[in-house]
This record gives structure tokens, C-alpha cells and sequence, in this order.
């Protein structure tokens, strides 16, 4: 990584970061730039689409091509470009109320559709851009702004929920962890269809919780398990139960057998241009 400090750098912008300090943005952030500069991607090769929320505003935090997108909607926006051009990395990033409430539409026919891209869920089971509020992610008991007498639904179990939809990838890493994150975006970036990465990150000033400290006591990296199938979405399923005491990372799911959205679609065969090339000035002065 020393060798490519340089490349690294390029991605840094001038703007001043106004996350919380130790927030868990700063560790997916420099993770995920790492996991672009050694697979070779420039700041041209990789549109990053950012919903609303405290990740959402990390979208002026890289210098790449960014596009900072409506609450709940940046799936659909991602997918588009993903499908408009093959040629560019697409990465989408959401965090709790957009991917499992404002948005879970779209994540669910996000990973249906399988399409060409990568998604990041920032799980820091509360709305911390709005000051704490609960989200579906945010643990039973839990004592928060909008909710002081504790959480009253249990949470939703998000991988659960993934695997359920027959999904082509499904990783999650722990944003005290830059080193295991950086290898789950690197095989994300090898990935053709929709990859699903979760991230379990702190929020130190509104989620008192679980803070670094009671994720570091529990998350496990599942190559720990011998005999473990990342092919077998069953015992990916029976993993990912344990949401309170095994709390295991790594790439948990993964079938590269599934085709992606572009690579069904008949009407695209034998075209080597992308949509994007395609799109032409057409004069509309006769309908007027």
C-alpha cells in the first residue's frame, strides 16, 4: 500500500469532514479508497452515488465522481448508472432509514434485479443525522431521542432479511476493522452483479449502545470456521441468526453462478456499446 500512497492521496479532497470523531465513516471511507487504489481504479473509473444521512455526506469527502441523491432513492439512482454504463464502478452507500425503511422497495428489487453494482449499509442502528432517533436497526430496550422509555420492536435482522431474496453477494465487515473491510470491497469490486456489504459502525454520540468497544468484544472474521460454505446460503442464514453475542464478518454468501441484470437482457445481445454511447440528440420541435 506504501508503494501507491501517492494514488491514494488523490482522492483526498480539501473539504473540512464534519463527521463525529470516531465515527465509523472515517474507517469505511479509508477502507473503501484503499480497496479502489489497489485493485487499480482511478478517480474516473468509479462513480460513488450517497443517499441522505450522516454517510451521505461523505459524498463530498472523496474526490471522485459523486452524486448526492434523495432520501431512500439512491439504489434506483445507482442501479441506473450501473446499467447506463458498465464501463464505471458503481458504489451507492445508505445508511439504516434508507436501506430498511425509506428505501427498502428499492433494496429489494436492488438485489432481485442483481444489478451491477455495489451497495454499502452504513448499520449504525439509529438516525444520527436527525440527532438519534431509532431506526429498524436500532436494538430492542434501546434508549434513544423520539424513543426515552427504550425501543419497544425488535429490530429487523438484516442479513436475514438479504438472504431471504436470493442475492449473488453478501458480505459484512466492522468499521473498527479497516483491514477486513478493505479486502470485502476488493472482492466486491470483482463481483458482476449486485454486492451487498453491510458495515456495523459505532455512533459515538448518539448510540450509547453499542459503541466500538461492544462490537469488538463479539464480531468474529468467519474464516475462523473451518468448514464454512460461503456457497451455502443456508449456512449463511443460520450464521447471521446471532445478532447479539457471534457476531461473525467476512464474505458470508457469494453465488457466482447467478447471471446479472445486464447479462439477461436479450435485446443487449451481441452489443459491445454501452447505453450511454447510445443516447442521441432527438428533435422534438414537431410535437410541440
Amino acid at each position: 500500500m506504501l508503494a501507491k500512497s501517492a494514488e491514494f492521496l488523490k482522492y483526498e479532497t480539501d473539504k473540512v469532514i464534519t463527521w463525529c470523531s470516531n465515527c465509523g465513516n472515517y474507517g469505511i471511507q479509508n477502507a473503501l479508497v484503499r480497496a479502489l487504489v489497489l485493485e487499480g481504479y482511478s478517480q474516473r473509473d468509479v462513480l460513488m452515488c450517497f443517499d441522505i444521512g450522516c454517510s451521505g455526506n461523505g459524498a463530498d469527502k472523496v474526490n471522485a465522481y459523486t452524486l448526492h441523491g434523495l432520501h431512500g432513492r439512491v439504489i434506483s439512482l445507482a442501479a441506473g448508472a450501473a446499467v447506463a454504463n458498465q464501463r464505471m464502478k458503481v458504489i451507492a452507500f445508505a445508511g439504516d432509514g434508507a436501506t430498511f425503511s425509506e428505501g427498502v422497495n428499492h433494496l429489494v428489487h436492488g438485489v432481485r434485479n442483481d444489478y451491477p453494482m455495489i451497495f454499502v449499509h452504513h448499520n449504525n442502528e439509529n438516525y444520527g443525522l436527525t440527532i438519534g432517533q431509532a431506526s429498524s436497526t436500532t436494538r430492542l430496550g434501546a434508549k434513544m431521542n423520539g424513543a426515552p422509555d427504550g425501543v419497544v420492536i425488535e429490530p429487523i435482522n438484516t442479513l436475514q432479511f438479504i438472504l431471504s431474496l436470493d442475492p449473488s453477494f453478501v458480505a459484512r465487515g466492522f468499521s473498527g476493522d479497516v483491514e477486513q473491510m478493505t479486502e470485502i470491497f476488493q472482492a466486491a469490486l470483482h463481483h458482476k452483479g449486485f454486492a451487498y456489504v453491510e458495515i456495523l459502525q459505532a455512533c459515538p454520540t448518539y448510540n450509547k449502545v453499542t459503541p466500538d468497544a461492544w462490537y469488538a468484544e463479539r464480531v468474529k472474521d468467519v474464516s475462523v470456521l473451518p468448514d464454512y460454505d460461503k456457497h451455502d446460503i443456508w449456512a449463511a442464514r443460520h450464521l447471521v441468526q446471532d445478532m447479539s453475542d457471534d457476531i461473525y464478518t467476512g464474505i458470508l454468501y457469494e453465488n457466482p453462478a447467478k447471471r446479472d441484470f445486464m447479462s439477461l437482457q436479450k435485446s443487449r445481445e451481441g452489443i459491445d456499446t454501452q447505453l450511454v454511447d447510445e443516447v442521441k440528440p432527438f428533435d422534438i420541435s414537431r410535437l410541440l
